[in-house]
């Protein structure tokens, strides 16, 4: 699978080439753990020679990821849709990708991995906070729990029973700075 994914640079001919190749959670989970339990994403490479050391490097991918819902711990699908495109140019002798658009690759190097730039393609389609479209999609009873333990009933108890003695000092010193 990942061997699909390492271009042998020097080795391409002139002109525009095209690889597919399947990845799954492996793909994702190999370099350390994410949130990624399960996956189906149809990768299509294209790499374009356009000189004896300049390529450009095109990625679309395709499927779905199963991820953890952050509201209530259930699997949720998240669908994947995202390309990427960056020129490539064998240079000098250290990789530098920190230019927009160009990955610097050292001019000894006779292969390029894209595996990590799918990796990265894929994850950043993932939003910082992932739930279910829709609420009712959720756990019933993990909501259930979840309500019993918010910030908002506490102080509900708190204020259907009076202050917390534990508390009433700090709110008269809360009152002597006003």
């Amino acid at each position: 699978m990942e061997d699909a994914l390492k271009l042998k640079l020097n080795a391409l001919p002139f002109g525009t080439h095209e690889l597919t190749c399947h990845v799954d959670e492996g793909f994702f989970n190999r370099i350390g753990q994410t949130d990624v339990r399960r996956a189906a994403v149809d990768v299509q490479l294209r790499v374009t020679r356009m000189a004896e050391a300049d390529y450009r490097l095109e990625i679309a991918c395709d499927g779905f990821l199963t991820i953890p819902c952050d509201r209530c711990l259930d699997d949720m699908e998240h669908a994947v849709h995202a390309t990427y495109s960056t020129g490539v140019r064998q240079q000098g002798e250290e990789f530098d990708d920190s230019t927009d658009g160009l990955l610097l690759v050292p001019a000894s190097w006779h292969e390029l991995d894209a595996a990590p730039l799918v990796r990265d393609t894929v994850l950043l389609t993932l939003p910082l906070t992932h739930c279910h479209a829709d609420e009712s999609e959720c756990n019933s009873d993990m909501l259930a729990l979840l309500s019993d333990h918010t910030a908002a009933d506490f102080e509900r108890k708190d204020d259907e029973a009076g202050v917390d003695p534990r508390w009433a000092a700090l709110a008269k010193l809360k009152e002597g700075q006003k």
